[in-house]
This record gives structure tokens, C-alpha cells and sequence, in this order.
């Protein structure tokens, strides 16, 4: 039995219906539906206009794709997997329902051009939304941090008390790495701001078409130089994949840390209910599911990435079915990025510091020996030298259970007569957070320095930061 396809012209066998759905993707790529209307009506205007299809044929099948677009917005559309595509669906719908015209707007254009047009609108319009997720993240914590810059927790190097710092500089360094996502994104959608509708399958097309009005009217900025890499680049995409990694790499870290911080060993902070789970056995728990389940979706986002870089690692141009792959993934992580991004903001935005308990952390532990070996070398001592002072202190204060702070003087100058009664005014850890004025540091002024200059950066991209 012949086939039936809108391609089928050569073909004298009709596939099963089960390798018909092997080789569909209408089940996923129907989200491009409004997309794939869109390229057509651009494309069919374009047609018009140079006069490559007659006006009352292009003006048949505008109204027809405006009343896809309008039932597709009410739901009313069904999509047939033997259509294989959104592509090959939207036509069938439209020959349907204007009869033979419909096969026109097919003209000067392939699938090839269409399915990466579709894609690049696809995801140019997310871009936008995925940055402003980043900055009301942003917004959230600036708002924490401008709460916080006084308040003393414990800095960790390989999870050990390293020094003092405070909060609100812990704080501002994922504010920072946000930041880079947010211009990562930035640089992604001038890669997806190019249109490859016209490159046709891959070689162009000998209608006079006008690619610059097909551009300009799904709103690109520029076409693409080279009809081979018009339809066979998904750099965009990997790009899109790779920045979401990234991302969720920061996410995963917080919220690592946040599991941590929230439990009883640390009781630094405290989730709100809204954002946590109890046991359905054990009735005290509070268990931070909303944190492990973004630490955990940062998995799910990688496997896209190497799943689209395996996919495009041996691709000869230009295209090929493979390229088919390319789109369930980018789909799946806008749909993990954007929620993980909103429950991670309420998440953080509904916080209890618990500003006593990180404080006390730090002053039942040794995270002032470098203060203590600072003090020194500001005495002449050379820090090598005061380094291994400081260090034989540690070890008795360990030994006979006392922290630096609570030696008697006499105790310190006998490592050291250089060491004054000056020095436990030092070895405070509000002092020695404070002091670290350094450029970019954890001293208050410099913490409040950074929030500042976040604020403006948020307010000369656009954002106004309350």
C-alpha cells in the first residue's frame, strides 16, 4: 500500500504504526506549535511580497494559519502522530481546511530551515524569562544580605572552620556567581537571535525570497550567513544546556549547604514550613526535600547536555535525523529551570538566620589563629614564624580543651613576647570579620560596598532593586 505522507511521493510501502511512532516526534515537538505558525506566517507573507505565490493564494492561507493560531489558543487542536512532526501537522490541519492552496506555503522552504526556525523562536522567547528568574534571585539575595552584613557565621575551607566572615559576604559570593549565569544567558540568546528560515533544506533556494523580511517579522536580528550551518547548528542549544548546568550547578551548591546549615549538628538556619517535608514515620522531622530535589534536578540538566553533545559529536552537515534528539532535552530543562529557580527563591526569601547559633560557632573553635598570627607578624614577627606559634598554641589549646581566646596572657607570652594584652580584642570575631577590609572581603564596609554595586548593576541593566 502507497504511502500517504505529504512526502511520500516516491515511496510505494506504508511504514507499521509502530515504526511511524519510533520515527515521530509530534509528542514533544507539538510545544513548538505556536512557533512553527508563527515561521509559516512569516514566511508565507514573504511569499506574497515578492510575489513568489500569487496574493489571493497567500491571503487563503494566512486566514487559514490565523485560525490554527486561534484554536490552538483554545485547545482545540489535535495532532495526529502520523503526521510524524508539528511541521507536517500544521500543513495537514491547514490542507484540510483551505484544500490544495495549502500546499504553496511549502514553497522555498524545507522542513530543514522550518524545525530550526521553530527551535531558535522556541527558545528566544524563554531566554528572557530563565534571566529574569536569575534576577529576582538576585533581588533575594541582596535583600539577605543587606539584613545580614553583620551577622558572624563560621567561612569553611574542605568543611573545616577556616575564619570568620560574615553571612552577608557568603552571601553576595553566590549573588556573583548568578551574575556570570545571568551574562552566560546574555551571550545565548545573541546566538539564538538569528533566523535560518530561508537557507531550505541546505543548500538555498532559487526563489527570489526575501530573508531579511522573514527575519525582521519573527523579530531576529540577523539571518544566517551559511545555509549548511543555518540547519545543522545547535550551538544555541548547547549553549542553552550548558548555561543551565552551570546554573544549576549554583543552585545545587547553596542548597547542599542549605541541607546542611538546617540541621541539628549546625541549626545555623531554619526553613520555612512551605518549603519543607515531615517523615511518614518519624514525626519530628523537617526534612529540606524542596533543597534535595534542585540538588538533585542539576543531574537530570547535565544528562541533557551530554546527551546533546554525543548526539552532535559525529553529525556530518547538514541535517540529519539525529538532530531530531535535539529538542526534548532543551525542553525538559526549561521546564526543571524555571520552577527550581521560583521554589528556590521563596525558599531563600522565607529564610530564619539564626544569627546567635553561627555566631557562637565561631568563637568555640581555633578560626581566629589567623588573627592571631596577623597580630604577630604586625609585630615584626615574620609570618612563617608566627604561623608556627599560633600553631603550637592551637595544639595546647586542644589539649587542655581552651580556646585561643580564653588563654591568660602569661599562656600566650610564653609562645610569644611580642603577644600583648591588646591581642584579645584582636582575636574577637566581629573584630576579626571587621577588619578584613581588603577589596572584595568579608569587613562589613566592603560587604555593604558589594551590595551597593549590586544594586546598581541591577538598575543599569534595567532592574530596580527595592
Amino acid at each position: 500500500m502507497a504511502t500517504k505522507k505529504l512526502w511520500g511521493g516516491r515511496f510505494q510501502e506504508q511504514a507499521a504504526a509502530w515504526v511511524d511512532a519510533f520515527g515521530a516526534s509530534i509528542s514533544f515537538d507539538q510545544l513548538m506549535a505556536e512557533e512553527d505558525i508563527e515561521g509559516s506566517l512569516a514566511h508565507v507573507k514573504m511569499l506574497q511580497k515578492t510575489g513568489i505565490v500569487p496574493v489571493d493564494d497567500c491571503d487563503q492561507i494566512i486566514a487559514g494559519l490565523e485560525g490554527i493560531q486561534q484554536d490552538l489558543e483554545k485547545g482545540q487542536i489535535k495532532f495526529d502522530v502520523e503526521n510524524e512532526d508539528i511541521h507536517m501537522n500544521i500543513e495537514s490541519i491547514l490542507t484540510d481546511r483551505i484544500g490544495p492552496v495549502a500546499g504553496k506555503l511549502h514553497t522555498a522552504r524545507s522542513r530543514n530551515d522550518q524545525v530550526a526556525t521553530d527551535f531558535h523562536l522556541y527558545l528566544k522567547k524563554r531566554l528572557p524569562k530563565v534571566i529574569d528568574e536569575i534576577t529576582t534571585v538576585q533581588k533575594t539575595l541582596i535583600d539577605l544580605a543587606e539584613k545580614n552584613v553583620e551577622t558572624i557565621m563560621p567561612g569553611y575551607t574542605h568543611l573545616q572552620h577556616a575564619q570568620p566572615i560574615s553571612y552577608g559576604h557568603y552571601l553576595m559570593a553566590y549573588y556573583q556567581m548568578f551574575k556570570r549565569d545571568k551574562e552566560r544567558f546574555a551571550f545565548n540568546e545573541v546566538h539564538t537571535d538569528i533566523s535560518p528560515l530561508g537557507a531550505a533544506a541546505l543548500a538555498g533556494t532559487t526563489f527570489p525570497i526575501d530573508r531579511q523580511m522573514t527575519a525582521k517579522t519573527l523579530g531576529f536580528s540577523k539571518v544566517y550567513a551559511n545555509s549548511l550551518d543555518a540547519v545543522s547548528d545547535r550551538d544555541f542549544a548547547l549553549e542553552f544546556l550548558s548555561n543551565s548546568s552551570i546554573l544549576m550547578m549554583h543552585l545545587s551548591r547553596f542548597c547542599e549547604e542549605l541541607s546542611m546549615w538546617v540541621s541539628h549538628e549546625f541549626q545555623y538556619l531554619e526553613l520555612s514550613d512551605a518549603y519543607t517535608t515531615g517523615s511518614s514515620i518519624m514525626p519530628q522531622k523537617k526534612n529540606p526535600d524542596m533543597a534535595e530535589l534542585i540538588r538533585g534536578k542539576s543531574g537530570r540538566v547535565y544528562g541533557h547536555l551530554m546527551g546533546l553533545l554525543a548526539t552532535m559529536k559525529s553529525l556530518p552537515l547538514a541535517y540529519n535525523k539525529d538532530l531530531q534528539e535535539d529538542k526534548e532535552g532543551v525542553f525538559d530543562t526549561v521546564k526543571t529551570l524555571l520552577p527550581a529557580l521560583k521554589v528556590f527563591n521563596g525558599m531563600l526569601s522565607t529564610i530564619t538566620v539564626k544569627a546567635d547559633n553561627m555566631k557562637q560557632a565561631t568563637e568555640n573553635d581555633f578560626s581566629n589563629a589567623t588573627e592571631l598570627a596577623d597580630y604577630l607578624a604586625t609585630k615584626g614577627v615574620p609570618f612563617r614564624e608566627a604561623h608556627g606559634i599560633v600553631g603550637q598554641l592551637v595544639l595546647k589549646g586542644i589539649q587542655t580543651h581552651q580556646n585561643l581566646q580564653d588563654m591568660s596572657l602569661a599562656e600566650l607570652q610564653a609562645a610569644s613576647p611580642k603577644i600583648e594584652a591588646d591581642v584579645y580584642h584582636d582575636l574577637k570575631s566581629e573584630v576579626a570579620v571587621e577588619r578584613r577590609h581588603s577589596e572584595g572581603g568579608t569587613g562589613f564596609d566592603q560587604v555593604r560596598k558589594q551590595i551597593e554595586q549590586a544594586k546598581r548593576d541591577l538598575s543599569e541593566s534595567g532592574d530596580k532593586s527595592d
